[in-house]
């Protein structure tokens, strides 16, 4: 009897020793990951109490780094320019795999069901797709050794991407991931650089650094195959010099209108959506390179490139006019909106340092310390599409 007794209160104090020692139980929804580049590393943030939870290394070259996230946001998959795909546990806070899978990548997706993880590849060109729960190859397809920009996913485990070189839209209906079926949209315009889906995924857009323009095509409607919009923007005008490529997203989209920065000029495009004719266009600080609403589209924000890019200025969406223009740091490389919009980070390469604005008052609310931080990604977009 007392032998039972001792061996009853022997689990009981294991169960407990174990219960001290183990990591509280908690979600994901308030994680995220910030890429520093010059380390090769991610940072784990949580949103909510503004600090960091710890660090992963060993991701290769991250100085051109993009994140997407499992359905669950437990799994940020982060595809580094050197080609490497790795698969990194926010909630151990771990490197679970890491595959090399090109030569030179530019980023990826994931499938609208969250089983198949996209990579897009600059070198040697082409798309793979990958099972996202063990990172096996499932497929490959070639463009050719044309470069692929502006992957993103669409519903029922679709993907379209653009060609540089070859001036193509291409979609993948990956429905069997072994066996993708491609369609292709020949002759769109010269040198895309980037792409959006709409969040509904109706509609995918492709910037055309190679003349001023943009290519729209109709995903309800495919069959009428890709228009172009904003046909010669900036004639007349004499281009700038473009230090760094603008980006593309979904979170270009407030309301009816789309904010598009324009290539070679210091200027946001506004775009009515229902007939995807110019509204008209507001004159900002420098080249923009990320034009993002802010989750309520109330009002959106844009940064530069060098040598503006320590500036930060947000349009009044209702008004399209300029209501600050902020001065957070230098070299601001990225931005992230909380999932509702409350707040807005921002990485500050040169300062080594995240800031956390309150976009209500415009106060910065926090700082962190990063090792020149670059992309900031939040797990909200594991819900979103064409994230």
């Amino acid at each position: 009897m007392i032998a039972r007794l001792l061996s009853i209160l022997s689990a009981a104090l294991c169960l407990w020793l174990v219960a001290c020692t183990s990591a509280p139980l908690r979600g994901t929804g308030d994680l995220g990951v910030v890429i520093e580049r010059a380390r090769g590393s991610v940072q784990i943030v949580e949103q909510r109490a503004m600090r960091s939870l710890g660090r992963v290394d060993g991701l290769g070259d991250l100085s051109h780094a993009s994140v997407v996230f499992s359905r669950d946001g437990r799994y940020a998959y982060v595809f580094g320019r050197d080609g490497g795909l790795s698969q990194v546990d926010l909630l151990s806070q771990r490197l679970v795999k890491r595959v090399m899978q090109a030569g030179n990548s530019i980023g990826g997706a994931i499938s609208s069901d969250g089983r198949i993880v996209a990579a897009q590849n600059y070198q040697p060109g082409g798309v793979k797709l990958f099972d996202a729960d063990t990172l096996e190859l499932l497929a490959e397809v070639s463009t050719g050794g044309s470069k692929v920009v502006g992957l993103a996913d669409l519903p029922g485990n679709r993907f379209a991407f653009s060609l540089f070189e070859a001036g193509e839209i291409w979609l993948i209906d990956a429905r069997q991931p072994r066996t993708p079926q491609v369609t292709r949209y020949p002759n769109i315009g010269r040198q895309p650089y980037d792409g959006l889906a709409s969040q509904d995924g109706r509609h995918y857009l492709a910037g055309l650094y190679g003349e001023d323009g943009l290519a729209l095509l109709d995903t309800w409607q495919p069959e009428r195959g890709v228009r172009r919009i904003l046909d010669g923007y900036g004639r007349g005008q004499a281009a700038l010099p473009v230090y760094k490529m603008p980006h593309l997203r979904g979170w270009s989209l407030a309301g009816d209108y789309a904010f598009l920065p324009a290539i070679g000029h210091h200027q946001v495009l506004i775009t009515d959506r229902r007939s995807w004719q110019e509204a008209t266009r507001v004159p900002v600080y420098g080249q923009p390179v990320f034009v993002m609403a802010e989750p309520g589209g109330r009002r959106v924000w844009v940064n530069f490139a060098f040598p503006h890019n320590d500036t930060v200025q947000v349009i009044d969406v209702p008004s399209r006019h300029i209501v600050a223009t902020l001065k957070p740091g230098r070299a601001i490389l990225h931005m992230e909106f909380t999932a509702r919009g409350d707040a807005v980070w921002l990485s500050s390469r040169d300062d080594n340092r995240l800031t956390v604005i309150d976009t209500a008052t415009l106060n910065t609310v926090a700082e962190l310390h990063a090792e020149q931080p670059s992309g900031i990604f939040f797990t909200w977009r594991a819900q979103r599409m064409g994230m």
